[in-house]
């Protein structure tokens, strides 16, 4: 995903856009619409690649009803009935075709939540529109741009509750007996093709505060988690299995804990022989000549037990494509903070994408000088910040980038204001 526009979406009026990166970091003041924003991501993407009715109260967010997610400005002859929002994304073939995909969704009230009432894909000159209710029910397609011509015959669907359209338009583009529809073929199957490969990728959605440390744990099914409580599972099953797998993530926990300062060493202990016994996650911190004694991770710096989860999930060998993270910053000290920026920057520059809300001025300077000093093969086009500046009741986004030498670019006079003060305040000026 490159690019995010909405209109009239909670504290965003009017149609805006924002720039995504591999690493994009959401920055501005409380209340400025960055938690929203990682919502209308994740429900953009349930809507357009898991193809399901986004639910704008799921966890680890909850944006409330209809009348509480689109804009108003409080006036009675303000009324709004829908808002918009979209993304542009790379094909899986990028090499082969250099045009981006963009996909765009239109959001009215059905009941008190938002319903996908027409989605649109586009692609070049080719074009395949969603409407589930109305006249128009049915899926359209065509390849003039500015014309909407409609071949019912072709690729309309029976039934204007299914919303899993866009396969069945693949579907009806190979069954289709239809001898004027031969031409088509050919042009909206590598089109199909490309958005259906974007299915195989999944997102990773992360809470502001993470899961409790315990004492001990039992063994259990690790299932998905924003808080992370599935995390000390996965470590203990990935532990009990042994191996490379084992042996790579551990030590990739022990180097992030080393740069952190947050811990040395890392390990799982069983205490007992049986597969259901229960387990504790246990670190060392070492200290001159002396290695230091192993101790339970409740029984260290609640910083620890809160960045285990997010390094974890980010080191894990598994085909997330898209992580949405809150605050990672929490309780950590700001060497810790800058080491997550570190992080931040390895795995974006192996092909992952970050989209990260953060108050964090140290991770936000080591993201810039490790750009700057090329720590990792992040380039500067590869950062994306995006500053959430307040204006009345509205929000305004400003995309900045970053170059060569990890300067701020695009930066509105608000950008950075507070902290200039606060340096002029100890200078005296």
């Amino acid at each position: 995903m490159n690019k995010i526009t909405l209109e009239n979406f909670r504290c965003f009026r009017g149609k805006q856009e924002a720039r995504l990166a591999p690493l994009t970091l959401l920055v501005g003041e409380n209340s400025t619409g960055k938690t929203s924003f990682l919502a209308l991501v994740r429900a953009l993407w349930d809507v357009g690649f898991e193809q399901i009715v986004p639910n704008f109260k799921r966890a680890p967010f909850d944006l409330g009803t209809f009348d509480q997610i689109v804009h108003t400005s409080g006036k009675r002859d303000d009324q709004v009935h829908k808002f918009e929002a979209g993304f542009n994304f790379a094909s899986p073939q990028q090499k082969e075709r250099k045009e981006d995909f963009h996909f765009q969704v239109v959001f009215q009230q059905k009941g008190t939540a938002p319903f996908p009432t027409e989605r649109r894909l586009v692609r070049g000159l080719i074009w395949i529109e969603d409407k589930p209710f109305g006249p128009d029910a049915g899926v359209w397609f065509g390849i003039d741009k500015g014309q909407r011509e409609k071949a019912s015959s072709l690729a309309r669907s029976a039934n204007p509750e299914y919303l899993d359209r866009f396969e069945m338009l693949a579907l009806n583009l190979r069954r289709s007996d239809d001898k004027s529809a031969e031409k088509y073929k050919t042009i909206f199957r590598p089109f199909v093709k490309d958005f259906m490969q974007m299915k195989n990728r999944c997102i990773f959605v992360g809470a502001p505060v993470r899961s409790k440390p315990h004492r001990t744990y039992d063994p259990a099914r690790p299932t998905p988690d924003p808080e992370g409580e599935n995390i000390p599972m996965y470590l203990a099953e990935t532990h009990f299995e042994g191996g490379h797998k084992w042996h790579e993530l551990q030590g990739a926990l022990e180097r992030f804990g080393k740069l952190s300062g947050l811990f040395d060493q890392f390990q799982v202990k069983r205490l007992g022989k049986s597969i259901s016994a229960p387990f504790q996650l246990q670190v060392k911190k070492a200290g001159g000549k002396s290695k230091g004694p192993w101790r339970n991770l409740i029984d260290v710096g609640y910083g620890v037990s809160q960045a285990l989860p997010i390094v974890t999930e980010l080191l894990r060998p598994i085909p997330l494509s898209v992580f949405l993270m809150q605050q990672p910053e929490v309780h950590l000290h700001p060497s810790a903070q800058a080491a997550i920026g570190s992080l931040f920057c390895e795995v974006a520059a192996s092909g992952r994408q970050l989209v990260v809300e953060t108050h964090s001025d140290h991770l936000l300077e080591r993201v810039r000088l490790d750009i700057r000093d090329g720590k990792s093969k992040l380039k500067p086009e590869d950062v994306s910040i995006l500053y959430f500046e307040r204006k009345d009741i509205e929000v305004n986004i400003h995309s900045l980038g970053l170059d060569r030498n990890g300067n701020v670019l695009n930066a509105p006079p608000s950008y950075g204001k507070f902290f200039m003060e606060e340096t002029k305040r100890s200078l005296k000026l």
